[in-house]
């Protein structure tokens, strides 16, 4: 049997990061057996599909890398590719009538006249005595020349399987081994409002053999919906599929993962400065493992690697301090250059001229070991573009008075009136400054390996944060003037503040 595996969301939201492992994993699957991966928009909800949402779904899977051999047109999602389409089903109706008609026409479904109130009440009944909720079958009796009459008046109906009574529906998922279920607690149930409006078990099970489905990987959630779904396949004489039901996402309180809990969407995360590597990373392991302690791993090595059997039936927690160590690991992977293209959205306000760019790729260079995300950055960087202000005391180092701060200021200036502008560079201003560092502590009277009392002070003058990278690195990007200005200002700022008391 030739692979073939669908992702079939519906487009009543944006793509949500459960959706998106399932995606990634039957792309995975496909991959690996050379066949076919297949996106089915699932939009036959008219009131709650949205074109905006579809859009997103589209653009959310391609960001992602992960590019279906057969559905939207990549670059016109009015068109298709693939020979199996159309691939939205609100394009399909016609299909799904000739096999509802061809169920009505065998007797293997019926239609419903039952008001809602009276099923409501059913149902509360039987839920009150203990037993399963299912419909009574009482339209299934009706007579042929009734149910034309009612259809004539035009009363209002739907469209129900005729389940067999007390049979055993069973299905080896992949996942979570064997699984059986009595149709008896699954009864009668609807699978059209009408013989143009299907609802999700029949549509689902119609493209499912129209597109020659081999193997539905999806969600736990679904796992309901699986004997019904096998029941209809059986009464159209359809052929069989395999399935695997995911586990669930869990947010850390192990309740399923939802917006009360923050960003679900893929967008979302696009926006906040996450990479899509390190989401197709982080979703991989969302359920599965390798079974070594390998953590990174590119979509061409999860192709190699990964499979169902190793799928875990517990619920797989959504870690967010696990996603932050992964993107700042490809961060870290990528060239100035890279990084300035993948930020240039949260970074475009510091250029002001032609010249900033090439200083904000140096900046790049030097914070890509220090952001979680791309977001971080503006926070991070700001102080290279701006006058900076701050307290005092920041300038600080431990016991430091504003007497020895000041000093300290001024060996700092002298030190670095007395360096030329071609050896203003990081590795020269280290092998100078940290020197005079241990040497400024021993003046005064402090261990001389405590580098701080020069040092942090250098670092605040010139970013006015707590913390930043290293006051070499920044002296290389600010240059031997601006270094020195920001130097006099933290001695004004010491000044300014000190009250006449420069011991405070």
């Amino acid at each position: 049997m030739k692979v073939r595996v669908r992702l079939a969301p519906s487009p009543t939201g944006y793509l949500h990061m459960g959706t998106a492992r399932v995606a990634l994993f039957n792309y995975l699957f496909a991959k690996q057996n050379n066949g076919s991966f297949i996106l089915r928009i699932e939009d036959t909800d008219k009131e709650r599909s949205k074109k905006e949402y579809e859009e997103d779904i589209i653009k959310s899977l391609l960001w992602l890398g992960l590019k279906w051999n057969e559905g939207p047109d990549y670059n016109d999602y009015s068109n298709y590719i693939g020979d199996h389409g159309p691939y939205r089903q609100s394009e399909r109706v016609s299909l799904y009538k000739k096999y509802l008609e061809i169920l009505l026409n065998k007797g293997l479904a019926y239609y419903c006249f039952c008001l809602p109130e009276e099923l409501e009440a059913q149902k509360n009944y039987l839920i009150s005595i203990g037993k399963p909720p299912v419909y009574s079958g009482k339209c299934r009796e009706l007579k042929k020349e009734e149910v034309l009459k009612k259809l004539e008046k035009g009363e209002r109906h739907i469209i129900r399987l005729a389940v067999p009574k007390d049979k055993i529906i069973k299905f080896n998922d992949i996942v979570r081994g064997e699984i059986k279920i009595n149709s008896s607690i699954i009864g009668d149930f609807s699978i059209a409002k009408g013989l143009e409006e299907p609802l999700y078990n029949f549509a689902v099970v119609v493209d499912d053999y129209e597109m020659e489905i081999s193997h539905i990987i999806r969600g736990e959630d679904h796992i309901s919906n699986t004997p019904k779904q096998i029941i209809i396949q059986q009464m159209l004489n359809f052929n069989k599929v395999y399935y695997a039901h995911l586990p669930l996402i869990l947010a850390p309180d192990r309740t399923k993962l939802s917006k009360r809990h923050g960003a679900v969407s893929v967008m979302e995360f696009k926006k906040m400065g996450y990479l899509p590597e390190s989401i197709i990373n982080f979703l991989a392991f969302l359920g599965w493992n390798p079974g070594t302690d390998k953590e990174i791993y590119s979509l061409q090595e999860l192709i190699k690697d990964f499979s169902l059997e190793r799928i875990q039936k517990s619920g797989a927690i959504f870690n967010i301090k696990k996603l932050d160590f992964l993107n700042s690991y490809y961060i870290k992977q990528k060239s100035a250059d890279e990084l300035f293209d993948l930020s240039y959205e949260y970074i475009k306000d510091f250029i002001k001229q032609e010249s900033d760019k090439d200083k904000i790729k140096k900046i790049l260079e030097v914070y890509k070991t220090r952001i979680n995300k791309l977001s971080d950055l503006p926070t991070e960087i700001d102080f290279f573009f701006k006058d900076i202000n701050y307290p005092k005391d920041l300038l600080r180092w431990k016991d430091a008075t504003d007497t020895e701060i000041l000093l300290c200021i001024d060996k700092l200036e002298d030190t670095l009136d007395n360096i030329k502008e071609e050896d203003f560079n990081r590795d020269y201003l280290s092998q100078v400054l940290l020197k005079e560092a241990q040497e400024f502590a021993k003046i005064i009277n402090r261990d001389e390996k405590d580098r701080g009392y020069m040092l942090w002070t250098l670092r605040v003058a010139l970013t006015g944060k707590k913390f930043s990278a290293g006051p070499f690195e920044i002296m290389e990007i600010l240059g031997k003037k601006e270094t020195i200005r920001r130097l006099k200002k933290a001695g004004e700022i010491i000044q300014k503040n000190s009250n006449g008391n420069n011991d405070n």
